[in-house]
């Protein structure tokens, strides 16, 4: 087999790996389960249930810390309340923030910011950073608190989908001759 074709061939198997990654980013997120997912905080059901559920489970408290969940209250716009994780606090009253379906249905966004414009300065009321306006939105939302994480999610967890291609070696043709040319291949995404 000449490198030609082993270059057409390992060509082909990416691009059969990229083809696979489309869909796999076109996920509908809600804020809860991708919460949980890189935040590590076990918790489920509708985001205005988790601050009482996390009760007993996770320490809570109004100071912000790196990888702590962010519990927004239900309200009459958000009637299922909202989750966010810290993903960097900036200072006393601002946190850049990675979530769910807020700016766009479905969508993530990573290192949003959010300040807290509670008078006492609990974080008992914020405002988040809005995409369709491109900056804070007009609306400031009450919160429960943090619910703060049994670890700090690592960096590489936050980053865009991550996608690892691995070919296992041919297996060997009957009578020794040339290695077969099919490849098995996973992919892994990290969404």
């Amino acid at each position: 087999m000449n490198f030609g074709a082993v270059a057409a061939r390992f060509a082909l198997v990416v691009s059969c790996a990229l083809a696979m990654v489309a869909p796999a980013q076109a996920r509908f997120w809600q804020c809860a389960p991708y919460a949980r997912e890189i935040s590590g905080v076990e918790i489920f059901g509708n985001a205005h249930t988790w601050w009482g559920q996390a009760s007993g489970k996770y320490e809570r408290g109004h100071a912000p810390q790196e990888g702590a969940v962010l519990s927004f209250a239900a309200t009459s716009k958000m009637r299922l309340g909202h989750v966010a994780m810290v993903s960097k606090v900036l200072g006393e009253r601002e946190v850049l923030l990675t979530h769910a379906n807020w700016s766009h249905r479905g969508g993530i966004e990573r290192d949003v910011r959010a300040i807290d414009v509670s008078p006492a300065g609990d974080w008992t009321q914020v405002k988040v950073w809005f995409g369709p306006l491109g900056g804070l939105g007009t609306s400031a939302y009450p919160t429960n608190g943090f619910i703060y994480a049994k670890h700090a999610p690592r960096a590489s967890e936050l980053e865009a989908p991550l996608v690892i291609v691995k070919t296992d070696p041919p297996a060997p043709t009957s009578g020794g001759g040339v290695p077969s040319a099919q490849a098995r291949m996973v992919v892994a995404l990290n969404d």
